[in-house]
């Protein structure tokens, strides 16, 4: 079982980033962004780290994919730019040199540490109290301040789509 999750996350993962890579329109690559980090939080889930796979889905997935979407809307990306004029002539085969690196860097991270797949862990690390005290303040004693913010959060996506939309011709 743990082996079909891992490798449904790791496609998700890849599928997502792939998407982020390869999709010309912006919006499309940053649900890809949303795709890929809910992958990574399937990984933390299944390696039991429950409140990092919280953490990557409300912050990561939620609050910086919206932020993206905010710079997006306020850009205005719907114009055409032509991309076969490049500003810095090195820039791709850098790119590709720097991305082949990396490949092998993580091939050689996957080979080295082959031999500790299966090893048990210990679950009640010792950081684990301050995870729960953390819990305990946040969603008990500062509940009311969590979700001011959360309303405030809202209220400013409302905002910026308000001031970021178009006006059609035939509305100005």
């Amino acid at each position: 079982m743990e082996l079909i999750v891992f490798v449904l996350a790791s496609a998700m993962v890849l599928s997502g980033a792939i998407g982020v890579v390869l999709f010309r329109n912006p919006v499309h690559a940053a649900l890809g962004l949303v795709l890929t980090l809910f992958g990574v939080a399937v990984h933390f889930v299944s390696m039991e780290a429950h409140f990092l796979a919280a953490v990557q889905v409300i912050v990561y997935a939620g609050a910086i994919v919206v932020l993206f979407l905010f710079v997006i809307m306020l850009l205005g990306v719907d114009r055409a730019e032509d991309l076969t004029i490049e500003p810095l002539k090195l820039q791709r085969p850098v790119a590709i040199v720097l991305g082949a690196g990396v490949t092998v860097l993580v091939a050689g991270a996957v080979v080295r540490g082959a031999d500790t797949l299966g090893r048990e862990t210990n679950a009640s690390a010792p950081g684990d109290s301050n995870i729960r005290a953390l819990a305990r303040s946040l969603y008990s004693d500062h509940v009311l301040a969590f979700e001011l913010t959360s309303v405030l959060l809202i209220v400013a996506v409302a905002g910026t789509v308000v001031l970021t939309r178009r006006l059609k011709k035939s509305e100005g």
